[in-house]
């Protein structure tokens, strides 16, 4: 990338990640973006979900290019340190969907774009709902689907776990400590510690995360009025394939005893095969760029999980980042790396790819 290019994606970048977009509070950022993309001469247009819409070329095969827009709560100063740019997003996902952004711009103005595109800045992923990617899917029929999630820039993403959301909720009539009734919150201890050997019970003989139910204690909060007390909590539950939320619902609710389970989120976990032409299409390009191309699968879930099973095209997720910076402190993107998850999304888009073109004629 020439020099004013480098700095102008920079610059882009930065300004994105200065604009505050919690989940469910995106329409700000939405609308920069979709300015930005009418000024590069694109359709350009928020969705009736609040997602930014990009649509670009007039030939080729649909491909989508699905990111989303909104982040969780906390506020890293935006900066530039040592070759890395720091700001709540870098990483999840505002870097992703802006390398989505300046590889179709470079890849429109050199000639060789060998799609149409419909790049997607999405709403509401970091909540339970996925808004905009529920919205898309119903909206959209691809051909090819690339998520923009952090892989870094040599990496490609093929699959991601389920997920399923338990608030937990008990209220009983206040007692005395040293009494027979157990305590709430004790109530709540047991019931974690079901689920915890559930679990272990289930993952019995799986070595990879990627195949285990994967428990965590999100929230825990009690507290009584004299009367009652009442104890709360909301656990997370990362699945592995062939462990359907519902049915899993279905049981966990026997295990909890005169406690009330609300669920939500509920998604199975999704992997698309390596063998997919779009997932061949990075790896040449990566090694094209001089890089050792690598497939991951992710304990947690995405965008993917909503849209995959829906659109049966090959699909993959891809972006610069390091996913272990999610939603940290110390969330920030190197900038080369960005630069780099640029040069390889342009190339997978352009005709010198037109093999994976050739699998939906």
């Amino acid at each position: 990338m020439d020099g004013g290019g480098d700095r102008d994606a920079v610059d882009m970048l930065e300004e994105l990640l200065r604009i505050p977009s919690l989940s469910g509070q995106e329409g700000e950022a939405a609308s920069w973006l979709v300015a930005q993309m009418a000024n590069f001469g694109w359709e350009a247009q928020v969705d009736a979900a609040g997602n930014a819409v990009g649509l670009v070329g007039d030939r080729g095969p649909l491909l989508v290019l699905l990111g989303h827009i909104d982040t969780v709560p906390g506020v890293v100063p935006v900066r530039r340190e040592q070759g890395r740019l720091y700001g709540r997003g870098a990483v999840d996902a505002k870097g992703p969907f802006m390398t989505f952004i300046q590889a179709v711009r470079r890849a429109e103005r050199s000639g060789k774009l060998s799609y149409r595109l419909v790049l997607v800045g999405a709403t509401e992923e970091e909540a339970a709902s996925s808004r905009g990617a529920h919205y898309a899917r119903e909206r959209y029929a691809p051909a090819f689907c690339i998520i923009g999630e952090p892989s870094s820039w040599d990496r490609v993403t093929l699959g991601y776990k389920g997920r399923l959301l338990i608030h937990y909720r008990l209220e009983q009539p206040a007692a005395h400590s040293a009494g027979e009734l157990v305590a709430a919150p004790e109530s709540l201890v047991a019931f974690w510690r079901t689920i915890e050997s559930y679990c272990t019970d289930v993952n019995r003989g799986h070595e990879r995360l990627f195949d285990q139910i994967l428990p965590s204690l999100r929230r825990v909060t009690s507290g009584g009025d004299g009367l009652m007390d009442w104890c709360e909590a909301t656990i997370g539950l990362r699945l592995p394939e062939g462990v359907d939320p519902q049915i899993l619902a279905a049981e966990l609710r026997t295990k909890a005893g005169s406690a009330t389970l609300r669920f939500e989120g509920g998604c199975p976990a999704f992997r698309s095969p390596r063998t997919n032409p779009l997932a061949s299409a990075f790896v040449r390009a990566i090694r094209a760029r001089g890089g050792q191309p690598a497939f991951l699968h992710k304990t947690g879930t995405a965008d993917m999980n909503v849209v995959g099973p829906a659109w049966r095209c090959p699909i993959v997720a891809y972006g610069p980042g390091d996913s272990r910076l999610d939603h940290t402190p110390d969330e920030h993107l190197l900038i080369e790396e960005y630069q780099r998850a640029i040069l390889v999304l342009e190339d997978v888009l352009s005709s010198g790819h037109a093999s994976m073109a050739a699998v939906s004629a």
